[in-house]
């Protein structure tokens, strides 16, 4: 009976030795340092299109959560103002460059041909009237005609040589045609009217919108029939093949995040995990996100930066709103 009483306590002393031990393993490796899991999120790059043509929206070619290709078209927009005001300006540039070919062109062959006809009329007429104011003068000499007489044929001859100088000029400015500052001002004319109607038609071309480049469409901000006013958004995309990640990282936290580091990461929704991602930009975020001092007294507040990194490899299925797990070794960290 004894060596029994012997034997249990023996054992119930064993067991008791084999909870403290257990007990004391447990509170080691509780009370050693926990790595610090970072939280972050999957973002892509947010494309909002717009356009410069105020309208209605008239048709869209595309739903949300279609995939497009560059250069698909999206969206029409319907402008009659900005229609007519390009067949207004299309009617000014031809009417500038009919103007402009008829000023390049010179005077018509047939005007040219009428004045020199009538040039030759007119000196025709000033040989008749020398003819006779000699033949007069002759007479008045001789006493034969008056005073009077000779005044009326002298001013008839004078007339006639006004008039014949007065046909020739004018026969040779329809020889030379505009001057070169009227061809000028006419090609100035036609140049701007050409501007205006490039304009508008620049201004109409964003009357069907297309993909700048392979998206998916996550939102259409507008719907048939609404008002799109110049540079306001009409429809969003989403780039899914441009995906990084974005951590914001605390102060104390950022000797494990430098420019060009690569780091592993967990992606829970797609079942990832160590996905390497690596640092390509670093900023600061405002006095929102600044947390305590690092000591009670003295010390700073510590800031929070903003990380953001692209995965070294493609990763099928990653989209904008995942979530992002990543640890770090917590014995850098600044002493509180």
């Amino acid at each position: 009976m004894e060596q029994k009483n012997n034997v249990s306590t023996i054992a119930a002393f064993s067991i008791v030795i084999g909870i403290i031990l257990a007990a004391s393993i447990w509170g080691i490796l509780s009370l050693r340092e926990k790595p610090i899991v970072l939280q972050g999120e999957i973002e892509a790059k947010q494309i909002r299109v717009s356009g410069k043509l105020p309208g209605r929206i008239s048709e869209y070619w595309v739903e949300e959560g279609q995939m497009v290709k560059k250069g698909d078209t999206l969206v029409a927009i319907s402008s009659p103002e900005a229609l007519a005001k390009y067949y207004q300006v299309l009617s000014l540039e031809n009417a500038a460059q009919a103007q402009n070919q008829k000023v390049d062109k010179g005077t018509r062959k047939q005007i040219i041909q009428s004045l020199f006809e009538a040039w030759q009329k007119s000196k025709a007429d000033l040989a008749l009237a020398t003819k006779t104011h000699k033949r007069i003068q002759s007479l008045f000499e001789d006493g034969v005609v008056t005073r009077q007489k000779m005044d009326e044929v002298e001013a008839l001859y004078l007339s006639a040589q006004a008039g014949e100088k007065a046909r020739y000029y004018q026969y040779q400015l329809a020889l030379d045609g505009a001057q070169k500052e009227d061809k000028e001002a006419a090609q100035s004319l036609a140049d701007a009217a050409k501007g205006g109607v490039e304009q508008v038609k620049a201004v109409l071309s964003d009357s069907k919108l297309t993909a700048p480049c392979d998206a998916e469409v996550s939102q259409k901000i507008l719907y048939p029939g609404e008002l799109a006013g110049p540079g306001a958004p009409i429809l969003s995309l989403v780039a899914l093949d441009q995906p990084y990640a974005i951590i914001n990282v605390r102060e104390d936290l950022m000797p494990h995040f430098k420019m060009g580091k690569k780091f592993k990461a967990d992606i829970p929704a797609l079942a990832l995990k160590q996905i390497e991602f690596k640092i390509n930009f670093i900023k600061p975020l405002g006095s929102y996100a600044t947390w305590r001092a690092t000591r009670q007294s003295g010390g700073y507040d510590m800031k929070t930066f903003e990380i953001h990194a692209l995965p070294t490899e493609n990763q099928d299925g990653l989209r904008p709103g995942m979530t992002i797990l990543t640890k770090i070794d917590s014995k850098t960290q600044i002493p509180q």
